[in-house]
């Protein structure tokens, strides 16, 4: 008797690290010309029983409690501006439609600007393999690293080889804050949840830098116990998985299910899970179908 089981799978297990971020520059970014693009693909499991599509980027109001986000979704002061998330430098023109925006103060998002910087030139560098402008496939960040002699000289300095490969030591503080600016952001604007203090799970590294099943199991959507903040827009995009199974008398059985999916901001640019799950915030990122990123909360 066939039985279809879904076994719901969490990458963060009792806030151990799969793999840690480390101080002494043990994380290297690693050139992909000689090496393999990880597998992107949602549902990796089930792709043989299912056909599931990611969420795009569309938009809906917020119908939790307003009250939940005051101030400065980063440090609590006055919100005199608004941040993309994620921010447009990640992207390539033409920009998706209808890209989130939080409150922030101008402190805040101009301290974000040059580690921003830092980390797009440094990431297109390390998927060509170069700092040369010419060899950069991205036109904005192409002319950043022109018109940055300074900046294109602090990465070049970090280009070393490892086992015939070429690659990168980053700066991992800079690193940090761009990926923990832009996990506040999603927990704000999908799951409602200011997230300022520091998280009790910080992970990132290269996406090839895991095992085939640690990828898919990265990858995969989340089957919620509970339900976070009524109204958040995280809820409104739940989607129903129907599935068929027999029971003990061989009848057929329809089983629904709710899951958070994958949202694709830009193809093969940038993607995030976002969820609010048994007292935890777990938020997790892919850029440029390379870097990978999990921060998480508990509440």
């Amino acid at each position: 008797m066939f039985q279809l089981f879904v076994f719901q799978f969490s990458f963060i297990s009792g806030w151990t690290l799969l793999i840690k971020l480390c101080a002494n520059h043990q994380l290297l970014f690693i050139n992909l010309a000689s090496g393999s693009r990880a597998d992107g693909s949602l549902f990796p499991s089930l792709r043989k029983y299912l056909l599931v599509s990611s969420n795009t980027m569309d938009q809906f109001d917020n119908l939790a409690d307003n009250r939940l986000i005051r101030g400065c979704i980063y440090c609590g002061g006055l919100p005199d501006t608004r941040d993309h998330v994620p921010s447009k430098c990640l992207l390539e023109q033409p920009y998706p439609t209808n890209l989130p925006v939080v409150g922030c103060c101008d402190s805040c998002n101009q301290s974000f600007s040059k580690d921003e910087q830092y980390f797009i030139c440094l990431l297109e560098s390390v998927l060509c393999g170069s700092t040369d402008p010419e060899k950069i496939s991205r036109p904005s960040v192409r002319r950043i690293m022109e018109k940055s002699p300074a900046l294109r000289q602090r990465i070049e300095k970090s280009k070393t080889e490892v086992n015939g490969q070429i690659a990168f030591i980053p700066e991992i503080e800079r690193i940090n804050n761009v990926m923990l600016k832009l996990a506040r952001g999603h927990a704000a604007f999908e799951l409602s949840q200011p997230c300022r203090n520091e998280p009790d799970h910080f992970w990132c590294s290269p996406l090839l830098l895991l095992s085939q099943e640690e990828q898919e199991n990265f990858n995969a959507a989340h089957f919620p116990h509970v339900f976070g903040e009524v109204g958040s827009r995280n809820m409104q995009r739940l989607q129903v998985l129907q599935m068929t199974r027999l029971d003990e008398n061989g009848k057929e059985q329809n089983i629904g299910m709710l899951f958070n999916d994958w949202i694709d901001v830009q193809d093969d640019r940038y993607r995030f899970l976002a969820i609010d799950d048994m007292g935890q915030i777990v938020i997790r990122i892919v850029i440029a179908e390379y870097f990978a990123c999990e921060v998480a909360w508990g509440l």
